[in-house]
């Protein structure tokens, strides 16, 4: 199989790395890709938000599956034309990618489907954003309509900071805030059957303790040991499913990663949030515990054949992911600084080296070209474990004024996580 995966970030990366070891997948193309998949690659220049560039590429390719990484070019449509040159795309169309692209039409879909979700309300003007931050009060949860690179979201107990944010954005989603812990959940779906991943959980906050600004992404963890046994089970039959068939009902099947964000809330699961994609970093300790093919499974859900497919296979182990950040990350990142140690972070046993904002400048050296440069991934037979091949892999590397959590995983390790205890 022939397959070009569309991005330049670590969730691409990650993809990138899978692909690689998947003995069914003769060639991999990236664009436009970065220095960290060149290593596995053939990297291409191309404007992503372009659906006629990229299936002009995927045409001269002999590309057999496109896999579309970020949510922007999704929502602008590049899966459907890849899709009218009669080649499978991984990724929805740019209609149902809507349910990333728009809070609103997302709350749509959940309140159509039956879905347990936060109370919300749809605000355009500053009266409508005020009234509703006075109905549900504080902490204010307040969210951009639109795409915003997981940097939409304000929750704060400043009110405000909640309003300021609100003007700020043509048309916010203003909601109820969900106590408990969040939960990643990926699922792969051809539009009627579903193959969920096994969970993870994000770390949005820039600096330890979950203080500082929202970012979008800070390290990430997998599996779950806190959450119940029958908890995919459960979000399979009360969230996923009801979505991909309304969506499939209203028309527009969804094809590709839904990504449901989930709070464990003293009422039970609620809907944080939908991403039309695999999320980045929260991705990546997922793939690193996968052992059967990538390539397969994506095909499949890509040629509507999901049901057909063996299912993917799971290392019994765990994954922790950590992202180095940039000097100034998030508010105003500095780029341009080399990146140092790279070689040796990822020679360590168990631990890969994800590449996100990174660049090759004209001597040859990897320097830093966005916020969160990168990511270390390792694998371990626990959380314990594999924290501390992260960690080690981490402090191999060198790029100035940088910074990253150093408790990515530790309350989960510990067993120090809780979910609150049933409302009566």
């Amino acid at each position: 199989m022939r397959a070009l995966v569309i991005g330049s970030g670590g969730r691409e990366h990650a993809i990138v790395r899978r692909l690689h070891h998947d003995p069914d997948v003769s060639e991999i193309h990236a664009a436009p890709g970065n220095p960290g998949m060149a290593a596995e690659a053939t990297v291409h220049h191309v404007d992503i938000l372009s659906g006629a560039a990229v299936a002009d590429l995927a045409v001269r390719l002999g590309a057999e599956l496109v896999i579309v990484g970020p949510e922007a070019p999704l929502v602008n449509g590049v899966a459907d034309a890849v899709r009218a040159r009669e080649i499978p795309c991984f990724g929805p169309s740019a209609l149902a990618a809507r349910l990333e692209g728009s809070k609103a039409f997302a709350k749509s879909i959940m309140a159509a489907a039956g879905v347990p979700t936060a109370m919300a309300v749809v605000c355009e003007t500053p009266a409508e954003a005020e009234a509703a931050l006075d109905r549900f009060g504080a902490p204010y949860v307040v969210k951009d309509d639109g795409l915003a690179a997981g940097k939409g979201v304000v929750v704060t107990n400043d009110r405000a900071a909640a309003l300021a944010h609100a003007q700020a954005c043509e048309k916010v989603v203003i909601e109820e805030f969900l106590d408990g812990p969040e939960v990643s959940l990926f699922c792969v779906t051809d539009g009627h059957t579903v193959v969920p991943l096994p969970p993870a959980q994000d770390f949005k906050r820039a600096y330890d303790g979950d203080a500082g600004p929202n970012t979008g992404g800070m390290g990430a963890y997998s599996p779950l040991p806190w959450v119940a046994d029958d908890f995919v089970d459960d979000v399979l039959a009360r969230v996923v499913v009801p979505t991909v068939d309304e969506m499939r009902n209203r028309g527009t099947p969804f094809v590709g990663a839904l990504y449901t964000g989930l709070a464990v809330t003293s009422r039970g699961i609620r809907v944080v949030e939908f991403n039309a994609r695999f999320g980045d970093p929260d991705i990546q300790p997922v793939f690193a515990l996968l052992r059967s093919g990538l390539g397969g499974l994506l095909l499949a859900a890509a040629t509507g054949t999901l049901a057909e497919h063996p299912g993917p296979r799971w290392d019994s182990g765990a994954a922790v992911s950590v992202v180095l950040a940039a000097h100034g990350y998030p508010q105003a990142p500095r780029k341009g600084d080399p990146v140092h140690g790279l070689d040796e972070a990822a020679a360590l046993p168990q631990t890969d080296v994800l590449h996100a904002g990174t660049r090759t400048d004209s001597s040859g050296q990897i320097v830093s070209s966005g916020g969160r440069v990168l990511s270390v991934t390792a694998t371990g037979e626990n959380l314990d474990a594999a924290r501390q091949h992260a960690y080690a892999g981490m402090a191999r590397i060198e790029l100035e004024g940088s910074h990253h959590r150093t408790d990515i995983a530790l309350a989960a390790a510990r067993g120090e996580i809780r979910v609150p205890a049933p409302a009566e």
